[in-house]
């Protein structure tokens, strides 16, 4: 993986250069603060444990706060920005709903699968895999998904303006932040903080682990860089589907027939080399950040043998957040985090089908021989 990032760094532009950087770093964010999404909406569905949601609206919060301002000017440092604003519709809600239920089967969900990677998950391998294979076939299917009933782009940036814009995502934030509180401590008698890791003698800004908060303001963060520097918001399943593809294609399939693959952005993407990608050379830096964070924290300890029943689960849950997300128009970051600091509804249409789909999956996982 440091021969990846080596590479990047030595044939991309200034601009890729910095994208793969950010991707180092917000590796390191998601594995030092532990935050996954998985794991935070499992507890909440089972145990109405609300810290990791809670710390999603804050960071969503700050997103919005950075995401907008640059949204309603139109570009940043001298090029175009555009938001991940996208159909909210019957796609969206089934493509979450089965990203949700792969979630719980897989064990991570898109970000967790490339930062657990890069801890030393050899399970993630099994769930990567298996991603890519999903999101080759969601491709595929993809342009007959685009065309069921959907409302349409909606933004409230569009609908209100900046001003009432911040205003109703603050709105839901705190209700939903409040809501999970109230939940917590009627189920357990107080409300666990995400103010506070656990202690350790390293430095815990460079070891970890870091309070929930630090990780959600990092990612908000280097999500507007993300923004402000590409163009584009933080994305990740595409570049799965970019990978199968060209797998696939170096076995000998002609993709370019198919309607999705010949579309003229996904053919170009399909064209040329893996790292002009710039989904696919952050995905590289996320996982190498990882690999940097759990060396600092002394946790790389890579398992060599995987029950049967978990690499069964890791398998269908990787197929089913694969496909789910090319119809969802994304995964937990490029639809759920992007989309909602985008003012999109689309992203909130997103959580409530996920959230969804994650309490089927925590129903399913004790077939598996995984503890709810």
């Amino acid at each position: 993986m440091t021969a990846i990032g080596a590479v990047v760094l030595d044939t991309a532009g200034g601009r890729m250069g910095v994208l793969f950087v950010l991707g180092v770093l917000l590796g390191v964010s998601l594995y030092h603060a532990a935050f996954g999404f998985t794991g935070s909406w499992r507890n909440f569905l089972a145990e109405r444990r609300g810290a990791g949601l809670r710390a999603q609206m804050v960071m969503l919060g700050v997103a919005t706060l950075i995401f907008l301002p640059l949204l309603a000017n139109g570009e940043v440092l001298g090029h175009g920005v555009s938001g991940a604003v996208q159909p909210a519709g019957i796609s969206v809600i089934v493509g979450a709903f089965l990203f949700g239920v792969g979630m719980q089967l897989g064990g991570a969900c898109a970000s967790g699968t490339l930062f657990t990677l890069g801890g030393g998950s050899t399970r993630m391998v099994v769930t990567l895999a298996f991603f890519i294979v999903g999101s080759l076939a969601g491709s595929l299917h993809f342009p007959w998904w685009s065309g069921t009933p959907a409302l349409g782009r909606i933004s409230v940036l569009s609908e209100f303006g900046l001003i009432g814009a911040i205003a109703v995502q603050f709105a839901v934030f705190a209700a939903i932040f409040y809501a999970t509180r109230r939940l917590e401590i009627a189920r357990h008698g107080e409300a666990a903080s995400i103010l506070r890791a656990k202690e350790t003698g390293g430095i815990r800004w460079l070891q970890g682990p870091w309070p929930l908060i630090w990780g959600g303001v990092a990612l908000a963060v280097l999500n507007g860089l993300v923004l402000a520097v590409g163009g584009f918001p933080w994305s990740i399943s595409f570049g799965f589907a970019l990978w199968g593809a060209k797998i696939a294609s170096a076995l000998g399939a002609d993709l370019s027939q198919t309607t999705f693959w010949g579309w003229s952005w996904a053919q170009d993407a399909l064209n040329a080399s893996v790292f002009a990608d710039t989904i696919s050379v952050m995905n590289f830096g996320i996982v190498l950040g990882a690999l940097l964070a759990a060396g600092l924290a002394g946790k790389f300890a890579p398992a060599r043998r995987i029950p049967w029943k978990s690499a069964l689960a890791a398998a269908l849950g990787g197929l089913l957040m694969g496909y789910g997300a090319r119809l969802a128009y994304g995964c937990n970051i490029g639809a759920y985090f992007s989309g909602i600091a985008s003012g999109s509804l689309h992203g909130w249409l997103w959580l409530v089908a996920g959230l969804a789909g994650n309490a089927l999956g925590v129903k399913l996982r004790p077939i598996f021989a995984m503890g709810r």
